[in-house]
């Protein structure tokens, strides 16, 4: 284990100065297949087109569907053959990163055949879903939280430069086809608080002595937006990963939500063998472990279910600064956290994306964790036991896989690179998206309307441009740019069920 790691680290180098990257002519598509790569193939949907694709060994595109929106964000080839796609609707309470609103269910030829919309004046779906082996979807979406409920719960009024919180909340739903669910669990980050700066209000008490617990008033924000801030605003505006329009700016001419996003779970996975659910806070550089065996009612409190401690956090890893721990901090931004599936070389550890941060931590790697979990009461232990250099800096976005074989896919979300790297970290398989870039900011025919695939009429057998029941399809984030970032990677083995009907 240890000249593994050794090996992995010896990898870790500085990022090519973008300078550098730039005065090189561009190449796209496959640009690596060595011996050793796994094959199979390959499912993306760039952050700026209404179209995902499945690609095949050697990057080329074997099969596509077609939306009226942009990703918001995550896709999954289910094994049925259906395409899981969360999407982006417009939303004139929630704007942020990872805004989506719809999850949609489309079959092999691109017929709707499921839709759950998850967009009100109260709440909207973002970044990710997690398919259930009962059928249901966790489904991460941000719930409203006015400016005097976050003050009635000992939010500081300096911390509130949008008046209002987005905390988080997880949702279990029970679909009915042809549109609609039933939430059948929920666990909200809002139920799990803890503050120490008023003892008149609800939830006081000492944060250190509270680890399961969730400071309302954590914040990494400024009380007012930075130059670097607004810079970094643009260039993700750019990507299309939020939406620059000044009517979802603060007053402050900060990025949109900002400060209301505050906790930012971009990611979320379950184990059926632990009935444990992980989310990733980006905001908060950590990753949160959370029973998922509670009844709603227990996962509203700190009792009950299988660990004995209802929805309060079993586990937070990353940045012990927020639950005022000593330690050192070891995650920076992540995304894509998940458990290796089992029969998968290092089942049951965890797999991320450690995107790193501008200024403090320049450099993105792929880490995997073992975290094992004892008895109830007991402390888990927490070992990293590999870790894998990413081709680019990717300080947003992007994810990694492990493979059946042993291999690790890794997708610098960014730059829309994704890599295939033996376990000794030897890069196998490189691919440099060439797609995406036909949405554009705001609405139909108007001033930087969509254009390309998706502007015009509905497609035979796809969803009208109206979004039917789902509401207004997401407005093209993002101005400028090459349109070519990906939230995520997925590889889909050649042997997988749900590739069937390809070549048919």
């Amino acid at each position: 284990m240890l000249s593994q790691l050794f090996v992995a680290a010896a990898l870790i180098q500085a990022p090519a100065a973008p300078q550098a990257r730039a005065t090189q002519p561009v190449r796209r598509g496959l640009l690596t297949k060595a011996e050793g790569a796994e094959g199979g193939y390959t499912l993306i949907a760039p952050l700026r087109s209404t179209t995902t694709w499945l690609l095949d060994a050697d990057g080329e595109p074997v099969h596509t569907w077609t939306s009226d929106a942009p990703p918001g964000q995550s896709v999954y080839l289910l094994e049925n053959g259906h395409l899981l796609r969360c999407e982006r609707v417009d939303s004139d309470v929630f704007s942020g990163g990872g805004q989506g609103g719809r999850v949609r269910e489309y079959d092999w030829d691109g017929e709707l055949v499921w839709e759950y919309v998850c967009a009100d004046d109260t709440r909207l779906q973002h970044h990710d879903v997690e398919p259930l082996p009962n059928g249901n979807l966790l489904v991460i979406a941000w719930e409203l939280r006015t400016e005097e409920q976050a003050l009635a719960a000992g939010r500081s009024p300096q911390l509130l430069p949008a008046e209002r919180l987005w905390p988080d909340m997880v949702l279990e739903i029970e679909p009915n086809p042809p549109s609609g669910g039933k939430v059948v669990w929920e666990w909200h980050a809002w139920d799990h608080l803890i503050q120490d700066r008023d003892p008149e209000l609800p939830h006081f008490g000492e944060v250190a002595a509270h680890p399961g617990r969730i400071d309302v008033n954590i914040s990494t924000r400024e009380p007012e937006a930075t130059p670097e801030e607004l810079e970094q605003q643009e260039r993700l505006a750019r990507l299309g990963y939020v939406d620059p329009g000044p009517a979802a700016a603060t007053d402050d001419g900060g990025p949109p939500g900002r400060g209301a996003d505050w906790l930012h779970c971009n990611a979320i996975d379950y184990s059926p063998e632990l009935d444990m659910i992980v989310l990733s806070s980006r905001e908060l550089s950590e990753l949160w472990f959370i029973d998922h065996s509670t009844t709603t009612d227990e996962a509203r409190g700190s009792e009950g279910g299988r660990w004995g401690r209802g929805g309060d956090l079993l586990l937070r890893l990353g940045n012990p600064r927020w639950s005022g721990a000593e330690g050192e901090r070891t995650l920076f931004g992540q995304h894509d956290a998940q458990w290796i599936p089992a029969g998968l070389p290092g089942a049951g550890n965890i797999l991320v994306f450690n995107n790193g941060e501008d200024g403090v931590r320049e450099s993105s790697t792929v880490d995997e964790l073992k975290v094992t979990f004892g008895e109830p009461g007991q402390t888990p232990l927490v070992e990293t036991v590999a870790r894998y250099a990413s081709p680019d800096y990717s300080s947003h976005i992007s994810g990694a896989q492990r493979l059946e074989g042993g291999n690790t896919l890794i997708c610098a979300g960014e730059s829309g690179r994704v890599v295939e790297v033996t376990p000794g970290g030897e890069v196998v398989w490189e691919y440099l998206n060439p797609h995406g870039g036909d949405v554009e900011l705001g609405g139909p025919g108007g001033p930087g309307g969509r254009t390309g695939p998706g502007a015009g009429g509905p497609h035979p057998g796809r969803p009208p441009r109206d979004g039917g029941p789902g509401g207004r399809p997401g407005r093209g984030p993002g101005p400028g740019g090459d349109g070519k970032s990906l939230f995520r990677a997925t590889r889909i083995p050649a042997g997988y069920a749900g590739l069937s009907r390809l070549g048919s």
